[in-house]
């Protein structure tokens, strides 16, 4: 097939999943003020159903990559995307909290493996120098998921119930099948060894306990001592698993990728900047619906401004990351990206609704080329052998970095809700959880800046790179030519 086909049909068909996960995420975070009032609780508290979709993906990413490795990454695909579309019926049917949550966590489990190893089939499908290229073909038909989520949702909310907006899946999730089965090829390890089962364990229960305790420390579901007990067992399952993955030959996460240069700065620079991201599509439709008092529909048509401004960013992409490289794009979009996130603060009743939506607009635009450039690096120096375990750990903790995300702003947003003492959620309560989280996007810089002025440029600037080397390559070995030369004729020196 010739790289331009390459470089197309897997990432679309790739892009089925993320555009049907995308969706479900901007609709579930539209309809959480109405989904309150049926289940009769706060609309933060419903960030538990948030939670629990991230708990899914901690507990089961970490064997995506051996899974794909051992069964091949067509079959894996397959069941993943028929595991979310059973959650997402399962959440249409919900009657309570309790049970919105477990279904949130079933889907979860579909997607811990859909994308990730929709990844590694684009990883081993595309040349590493059209790696930015393909991602980019990935993320534009994924950005109609965050432009469609909400208006779609809040339309749905809003005029007819909310638990149709779940039923979207459905189609789209068998199209995915039907693509999958016709154009993806199983390919997998011919020996991926055996599964690390208890590192599996460990990691994905102190993950889970962890996240679930963070989410249920401000008491209303259960008491702050076990909240804080399940913290505390958590993070020593996490210290646990550090000198556990160290001694062993293939850990299910292993740790020792982080040693490589664009890999630490992906995975954990990019952690930091997707914990203050992973907010935003929590609190905008709260601040908008509960702070501003706009239907679910309105604040739809204000939320989908961000996803434009994510399309003309990621149309940009390539270009920009060709002029300035990894390094220079990370250090400086973090920052814009910080300062973007932060003017969310400035929202007040009365104020015009053109003046919100370009606000908006402007937050969509260096957040979408952050993500784009965190996820084409962090395979720069990954060889192909390697895709699937270094996707694992890199996959884990992204998503646990956005669903601490909702947890931190969750937090933050009733801590100031406390401290103003309001009876119900206002306007006012919002502004100081926007000022923290885009504070993370700043803590990633100092991260990224450690990386060498080139790193990654083979990903970033591709062919040029390539060109670069090849004259390099020429000029020196004219250069040794010629000095043999000239020893030829001159001889020894007596």
């Amino acid at each position: 097939m010739p790289l331009a086909a390459h470089a197309f049909i897997a990432p679309l068909i790739v892009a089925c999943a993320l555009f049907m996960e995308s969706v479900d995420a901007n609709i579930i975070v539209t309809a959480l003020p109405s989904m309150a009032r049926d289940f009769g609780h706060s609309p933060v508290t419903l960030n538990i159903a948030i939670t629990a979709y991230v708990v899914g993906l901690g507990v089961f990413i970490p064997i995506c990559g051996w899974l794909a490795d051992r069964f091949g990454a067509r079959t894996v695909f397959r069941t993943a995307i028929g595991i979310f579309v059973v959650g997402s019926l399962m959440c249409a049917a919900s009657n309570s909290l309790a049970m919105m949550t477990f279904a949130r966590f079933v889907q979860g489990v579909g997607g811990a493996m859909m994308v990730p190893v929709g990844r590694i089939i684009i990883f081993r499908a595309v040349p590493r120098a059209e790696l930015v290229r393909a991602m980019n073909y990935l993320s534009i038909p994924a950005l109609f998921g965050p432009a469609a989520g909400p208006l779609v949702g809040g339309f749905i909310t809003t005029y007819l119930h909310w638990r149709l907006i779940f039923l979207i899946n459905v189609p789209i999730g068998l199209y995915g099948i039907y693509l999958a089965n016709k154009h993806i090829a199983n390919t997998h390890e011919p020996d991926p060894g055996p599964l690390d089962t208890f590192g599996f364990l460990l990691s994905a229960a102190g993950a889970a306990l962890l996240l679930m305790g963070l989410t249920l420390i401000d008491g209303e579901l259960t008491s702050r001592t076990n909240a804080i007990a399940m913290c505390v067992a958590g993070a020593a399952m996490i210290a646990l698993y550090v000198p556990y993955a160290r001694r062993k030959t293939r850990p299910v996460l292993d740790l020792s990728f982080l040693r490589l240069p664009t890999y630490h700065a992906s995975v954990v620079g990019g952690s930091l900047f997707r914990i203050g991201l992973g907010a935003v599509p929590f609190l905008l439709p709260l601040a908008l619906q509960e702070g501003l008092g706009m239907s679910a529909f309105h604040s739809g048509l204000i939320t989908c401004a961000s996803a434009v401004g994510g399309a003309v960013s990621r149309f940009t992409a390539t270009r920009t990351l060709r002029r300035f490289g990894f390094r220079t794009v990370l250090m400086y979009n973090a920052a814009f990206a910080g300062l973007a996130i932060a003017a969310y603060a400035a929202f007040r009743p009365g104020m015009p609704t053109w003046a919100i939506w370009t606000i908006v607009l402007v937050g969509g635009v260096f957040p979408a080329l952050q993500f784009t450039s965190l996820n084409s690096m962090i395979y720069a120096e990954i060889a192909p052998v390697d895709a699937g375990r270094a996707t694992s750990l890199g996959s884990v903790v992204q998503q646990m970095s956005l669903g601490l995300g909702v947890t931190v702003a969750g937090l933050v947003l009733h801590l100031s809700h406390w401290i103003q003492g309001h009876p119900t959620i206002v306007w006012s309560d919002f502004w100081p959880a926007f000022i923290v989280v885009g504070l993370f996007s700043f803590a990633s810089i100092p991260i990224t800046g450690r990386l060498p002025p080139h790193a990654g440029d083979e990903v970033a600037r591709g062919k040029r790179r390539r060109e670069s080397d090849e004259r390099s390559e020429e000029k020196k070995a004219e250069a040794e030519a010629e000095k043999k030369s000239a020893d030829i004729h001159t001889g020894p020196v007596a």
